[in-house]
């Protein structure tokens, strides 16, 4: 029986699919929910199950979707893709019940595969209600018992840095540059989520050899992600729009 992923496309998800992979197939799982980046997450995704070589087999993505725009408003900054700023705390990127809505449809999907354990990057830092061991085991707990299918849920990296999981991704041979933690990324024709990068708007041939997003540099997770390369000893070859805050 596999062990399903919910892949974001960020370091610790990715990282968490080739780390189960180690040890069993592997399901990824993508849950769209109407957020201003879900559409270049999912370009990243695509690249990196086509380029990485996993351990085990690793089946096709899963990809699932809740409508969460008649929840969140429509001036919502993750729905109008207009993240906080590069030095603003974790705590200003909350959504309300984020992972109650990706584990709650994943769990169902779960239910129908006869899937057993559901594992997600929860980070050893990760502020938020919905991030705890207390919750993960009461949400499980309710999962197993409306679906009357018994599911695990597990963040195997839960007591884990972000700089911890690149050394992993590193040991593991993850292409960490094919992975994406932005809020406002830029992949296709110059608008946030949607466009063009500032290195094809210098090369217009450049994204026909490339297309994958670019983080744009200047959000609170573009911070997060270079500080954990710093961090961890390890080069950033990630590409950013904007290197103003870059060490």
């Amino acid at each position: 029986m596999p062990t399903a992923v919910l892949l974001s496309g960020g370091l610790d998800s990715a990282v968490l699919l080739a780390d189960e992979a180690t040890r069993d197939e592997a399901q990824p799982i993508y849950v769209r929910v109407g957020l201003a980046w879900e559409r270049a997450e999912l370009a990243m995704v695509s690249a990196f199950l086509a380029r990485t070589r996993f351990a085990r087999p690793v089946r096709p993505l899963v990809s699932l979707s809740v409508d969460m725009t008649d929840v969140y408003a429509a001036s919502h900054w993750a729905v109008q893709g207009r993240p906080p700023a590069y030095h603003t705390p974790d705590e200003d990127v909350y959504l309300p019940g984020r992972n109650i809505i990706l584990l709650g449809k994943a769990g169902v999907y779960c239910a129908a595969a006869h899937v057993g354990r559901l594992v997600l990057g929860t980070l050893a830092h990760n502020p938020f209600p919905d991030a705890t061991p207390e919750f993960r085991a009461a949400f499980a707990r309710a999962l197993s018992l409306g679906l009357a299918h018994e599911l695990a849920i597990d963040a195997p990296y839960a007591g884990t840095s972000k700089a911890d999981v690149i050394r992993r991704g590193v040991a593991l041979n993850v292409p960490l540059d094919l992975t994406l933690s932005c809020m406002s990324p830029v992949v296709g024709t110059g608008a946030p989520g949607t466009g063009l990068g500032s290195d094809s708007a210098r090369d217009p041939s450049r994204k026909h050899r490339d297309p994958s997003p670019v983080h744009c540099g200047t959000c609170s997770k573009c911070r997060e992600r270079h500080d954990a390369f710093v961090d961890a000893g390890v080069a950033d070859t990630t590409r950013y729009g904007d290197t103003a805050f870059l060490r």
